[in-house]
């Protein structure tokens, strides 16, 4: 009998033991709750705040906050795992948040999981990051975001109300590391899916994305400076009212410490067919021939592009180098290599330089090459009968007249203007499938000063036009 009570009351004073740092944090976790929205005018609730029996978990239930102005947070569950103070995650479950001001809208999310967070407590009502806030990993479950923006023209010098514009976005899954106010260390998203009205140029319209990641994103306080490593998207889908696209791959390599980088562009298919027909009325026939010239009727063009550059050091000056491609299926392919040594401002680092230029103040070109070649594909070789009929001539009568006005542009710009119009000539006429330019550059020239002033070029280099 003296037994069994002995172990009882051991058991009493364990679980007492135990009680007390776990009231105590949970009286923390209340406090600071509510202190979170001590400033913002409102009416805050929230359910049952304990401890778990044998600790290390700390969780808030039934949080809800009211604002003055219409906001509307609710969240099921807030949980803070392991130290109170340093906290091994935090975890909220059944986050929503409305917002009434001039663009109302919805943040919502099942779960949300932020790993060895700076602090215990989230600024909620400003997510996802706030002030210094930093942690070594963001998971998110069931994202979805709706924004109501208004729509207005100017009519009369008046501003008029169309109507409200709703643009949706829900993401399956996010998962992100090396967080902070500054940088993100690496991004993934999973089942991407938007839809809204007046989307930038595109008008109304649905996108869809299978994953997206990036590594690497630095400068996010700082937009003048900020930079991306790697970027990589798969299975874009656009269908809007002014572009109806697919895309198999994008992939982009800014990091340019290892002397190389680029962007390729895998895929991408436009449904030219299928925007003519949401094309206004007024706007499908001049479309259409647009389509028939680039895809030879099909409707439908496949785009491939490859950028890529390196740069290598050769004692003082450093050589530049790229091969660019852009095939279009049917139509054309264009080739662009460059060779450029230059002299970069002194005491850079060539890569750090290069992977932050957002200029060319302090660059020096010292000569380099520049080839570029346009291959026909099936795009100059439609163009006669298409120009032709749009005009009312004859074909032939067409011609003539593009070759007459090249030998003018030849006359008024130079002569190796006219030899490259001549030869799209040529090219349209079937004598020719491939225009090359060859460029040589001058040595001891700014490029600041080309930038700035482009005509000065075609008095400095030298120029080789040729078909084959």
């Amino acid at each position: 009998m003296s037994i069994t009570l002995t172990r009882g009351a051991a058991l009493a004073a364990l679980l007492l033991g135990l009680s007390g740092p776990a009231l105590a944090d949970a009286e923390r976790l209340e406090a600071d709750l509510r202190a979170l929205f001590a400033d913002t005018p409102g009416e805050l609730s929230i359910g049952e705040v304990s401890d778990s029996l044998l600790g290390g978990s700390t969780t808030a239930e039934d949080l809800v906050f009211v604002g003055d102005n219409g906001d509307r947070l609710r969240l099921d569950r807030y949980t803070v795992e392991g130290d109170y103070d340093r906290p091994d995650e935090v975890v909220m479950e059944g986050l929503r948040l409305e917002a009434q001001d001039d663009e109302p809208g919805v943040i919502s999310a099942e779960r949300l999981v932020v790993g060895e967070p700076s602090r215990p407590l989230l600024a909620l009502h400003d997510l996802p990051l706030d002030g210094e806030f930093a942690a070594a990993e963001l998971a998110i479950d069931g994202l979805a975001m709706s924004r109501e923006t208004p729509r207005t023209r100017v009519e009369g010098g008046k501003e008029v109300f169309l109507g409200t514009a709703t643009g949706r976005l829900t993401i399956e899954h996010l998962y992100a590391t090396e967080l902070s106010r500054q940088a993100i260390g690496s991004l993934e998203m999973t089942g991407i899916r938007g839809s809204g009205e007046q989307l930038e140029d595109i008008g109304d319209g649905h996108v869809s994305v299978a994953a997206v990641s990036l590594a690497g994103l630095r400068g996010l306080d700082r937009e003048e400076e900020r930079t991306l490593e790697r970027l990589e998207l798969t299975d874009l889908s656009i269908e809007a009212e002014r572009l109806v696209a697919t895309l198999e791959r994008l992939r982009l390599d800014g990091d340019m410490t290892d002397g190389a980088g680029g962007m390729w562009l895998e895929s991408l298919e436009l449904d030219l067919a299928r925007m003519v027909e949401l094309a206004p009325e007024d706007e499908q026939t001049q479309l259409r021939m647009a389509s028939n010239v680039l895809t030879g009727g099909s409707g439908r063009l496949t785009v491939d592009a490859a950028f890529d550059g390196a740069w290598e050091t050769v004692g003082p000056k450093s050589l530049l180098t790229g091969e660019s491609q852009i095939t279009a299926g049917d139509a054309f392919r264009w080739t662009l290599d460059t060779e450029l040594p230059v002299r970069l401002p002194e005491g850079v680092e060539p890569s750090t330089y290069l992977a932050e230029m957002d200029s060319l103040e302090g660059v020096t070109l010292l000569g380099g090459e520049i080839e570029t070649t346009l291959t026909e594909l099936g795009l100059f070789g439609r163009m006669p009968a298409v120009m032709a009929a749009s005009w009312g001539v004859s074909e032939a009568d067409f011609l003539a007249q593009a070759r007459t006005q090249a030998k003018g542009f030849g006359t008024m710009l130079g002569a190796e203007f006219g030899a490259i119009l001549d030869g799209v000539v040529d090219m349209m006429e079937g004598k020719a499938s491939e225009l090359v330019i060859h460029l040589s550059l001058p040595a001891e020239t700014g490029m600041d000063k080309l930038a700035d002033d482009p005509l000065m070029l075609p008095s400095k280099l030298s120029m080789r036009v040729e078909t084959r």
